[in-house]
C-alpha cells in the first residue's frame, strides 16, 4: 500500500492544539513542528510503511483555481508568519525522516495526492489517504482507504456512500451543488447538502442532472419546482464549482529515482533540527525506534 499524507491538516492541528509558548532559542514558536513530528513518527511506527508521500499546500492564492475563480478561498486568512515559518521546518522534518515531500504553487496538496493515487493505481498499488478532509475521499477507488488518523477512523472505498452521503466519484459534484463554505465556493444557491445528496442518489452526476432537468419536477423533493428553477438559473455556476471542487489528477510531478520508497531517517539532520528547536529527548527516542536494532 502507498500512504499519501495531507500534511497541512496535521500541521494546522498541531499549531492550534499545542500552546505557542513552546519556542526555540530565538523565541519563535515551534509548537506546530513538535506536534507534526510526533504525528509523522507515530504514523511511521504504526504502519511501517514501505512507500509514503507527504503533500503540502504551498500557497492559498496562486492555485489554478484562483485563476478560474478569484474569490476561491478568499474567506481564509493567510497563515500567521510564525506558522508559515514552521511549515518550512515541517518539510525539513519530513525529508529528515526519509520521506518524500511534495508541493506546488499551482496545485494543492489534494491534487498531488490525487495524481499519485492514479499513477500508482495504474501500477496495481492501492493508496491509503491520510487526512481529515472528506473532500479527498473522491480520489478513492476499489481497494483504497480514507484514514482520519487523528480521529482513528478508516473508511474504505465501498463505505464512502454510507460515511459521507454520496459515492466517492460523486463528491466533487456534491460539493459543486451544495457549495463548500470552507473554500468559499457558493455552489447552487438554495441547494443544501440534503438536496444535493438526494439528486445524486437519483442521478449519477451533474451531467445526468442537467440532461434530465425537467424530470427533477417529478422527484420526491420538497419544493421540486424551485429546485429545478435554481438548477436551471445557476447551471454555469454549478459547472464552474465542479471545476473547483474536483481534484486535479494530472499534476506534473518529478519523483526521486526510488519513487516514494521510505528511506532510513537522517538522524544527523533530525538532531540538528531538534537541537535548533530546543526539543528534549522524547521525540529523539521515538525516532530512533523507527530503525530496528
Amino acid at each position: 500500500m502507498l500512504y499519501l499524507v495531507d500534511a497541512s491538516v496535521y500541521v494546522f492541528r498541531a499549531y492550534y492544539s499545542i500552546p505557542d509558548s513552546m519556542t526555540d532559542r530565538e523565541g519563535r514558536p515551534v509548537n506546530a513542528l513538535y506536534g507534526f513530528a510526533g504525528f509523522l513518527i507515530d504514523l511511521l511506527a504504526e504502519t511501517r510503511a514501505g512507500q509514503m508521500a507527504v503533500a503540502f499546500d504551498e500557497s492559498l492564492t496562486t492555485s489554478f483555481r484562483n485563476d478560474l475563480y478569484p474569490a476561491y478561498k478568499a474567506n481564509r486568512e493567510l497563515p500567521p508568519e510564525e506558522l508559515e515559518y514552521q511549515f518550512g521546518l515541517c518539510r525539513r522534518l519530513t525529508r529528515a525522516l526519509g520521506l518524500v515531500d511534495l508541493a506546488s504553487d499551482q496545485y494543492e496538496a489534494d491534487d498531488i495526492i490525487g495524481t499519485l493515487a492514479v499513477r500508482y493505481r495504474e501500477r496495481g498499488i492501492n493508496s491509503i489517504v491520510v487526512t481529515r478532509d472528506k473532500d479527498l475521499a473522491q480520489v478513492l477507488r476499489g481497494g483504497d482507504v480514507f484514514w482520519d488518523y487523528a480521529g482513528r477512523r478508516r473508511v474504505e472505498y465501498e463505505q464512502v456512500g454510507a460515511a459521507f452521503g454520496v459515492r466517492a466519484e460523486q463528491i466533487a459534484d456534491y460539493l459543486a451543488l451544495a457549495g463548500d463554505s470552507v473554500d468559499n465556493i457558493p455552489g447552487v444557491p438554495g441547494i443544501g447538502v440534503k438536496t444535493a445528496a438526494a439528486l445524486l442518489n437519483h442521478y449519477d452526476d451533474l451531467d445526468s442532472i442537467y440532461a434530465n432537468l425537467d424530470d427533477v419536477l417529478n422527484l420526491p423533493l420538497r419544493g421540486a419546482a424551485r429546485v429545478r428553477e435554481r438548477l436551471a438559473t445557476h447551471r454555469d455556476d454549478a459547472y464552474l464549482a465542479r471545476r473547483l471542487t474536483r481534484v486535479h489528477e494530472a499534476v506534473p510531478l518529478e519523483l526521486p529515482e526510488n519513487g516514494l520508497a521510505v528511506s532510513a531517517p537522517d538522524f544527523d539532520a533530525l538532531e540538528a533540527l531538534f537541537d535548533a528547536a530546543g526539543f528534549g529527548t522524547a521525540l529523539r527516542r521515538r525516532a530512533r525506534k523507527l530503525v530496528p536494532d
